[in-house]
């Protein structure tokens, strides 16, 4: 799967990108798509990193180039506009490609190979990140996780990861300063690398840390509410029949 964010402020050239990719490949999803600098900011900010990100570079407030003095992104980008005195400066800013308006099928399906070809290339950094966190044999816990952003892989000390969480069949970490990175291992996988005594798995959607947990209430009457240190989008809820093992995990440490 291929998430992507498309940066277009032109409705029909918007249209035209969405009905491209829907017949390129069923396997690309279109995360998101911002119109300004500032919604692309506010956007990159609040989402987890795409993996892709086609981008007009003349948008309503500007020239796109300002969304990088802003953010850092580590995503690979096909640049798409209707001047071509922007190639320069779009290859210095994570440009794999650079495509003149109007964008045909031909065009955007090289230009989305391309891409492919830069993620076989990546996944052995990533082969070679997991061989350095792995613990010894002996045992499956780990100090690290591989987090994505992008086609970028980072190696992050689990003792920074405020909580795991799932939504739509995907998983994410969340780290201490509230930002969302991408894993490839589901809920269960990661349950059983992780520390039981810093993490617990509060219900089917979360994992959390026990040093990023604020603080915690009865929730109608038998369950409980635990309050994270970092913003989440749904509340964590733990269970009548898990509340008295969190309870005890809690109080241990």
């Amino acid at each position: 799967m291929i998430q992507v964010l498309i940066v277009e402020d032109e409705r029909t050239a918007l249209d035209n990108l969405l009905h491209l990719l829907a017949g390129l490949d069923e396997k690309i999803i279109v995360a998101g798509t911002t119109e300004t600098v500032e919604d692309t900011v506010d956007w990159l900010n609040n989402n987890p990193a795409p993996d892709l990100i086609l981008m007009d570079i003349h948008l309503k407030d500007g020239i796109s180039f300002g969304i990088f003095e802003k953010i850092k992104i580590t995503t690979p980008i096909i640049f798409i506009t209707a001047f071509d005195n922007f190639m320069v400066q779009a290859f210095e800013q994570n440009g794999i490609e650079y495509l003149l308006k109007p964008v045909n099928e031909t065009e955007l399906g090289r230009a989305i190979a391309k891409y492919r070809s830069l993620q076989h290339h990546f996944l052995a950094a990533q082969e070679s990140l997991v061989a350095q966190v792995t613990t010894d044999k002996t045992s499956a816990r780990r100090s690290r996780i591989i987090v994505r952003r992008g086609i970028e892989f980072q190696s992050v000390p689990l003792e920074d990861v405020a909580l795991f969480f799932t939504e739509q069949k995907i998983s994410f970490m969340v780290n201490k300063e509230g930002k969302k990175f991408l894993v490839d291992k589901n809920l269960k996988e990661l349950e059983e690398e992780l520390d039981p005594k810093k993490f617990y798995r509060a219900n089917r959607k979360f994992i959390v840390h026990i040093n990023y947990i604020r603080s915690y209430k009865p929730y109608d009457k038998i369950k409980i509410l635990v309050e994270p240190s970092v913003p989440v989008s749904d509340e964590i809820i733990v269970s009548q029949e898990s509340a008295v093992d969190f309870r005890k995990w809690i109080a241990a440490l």
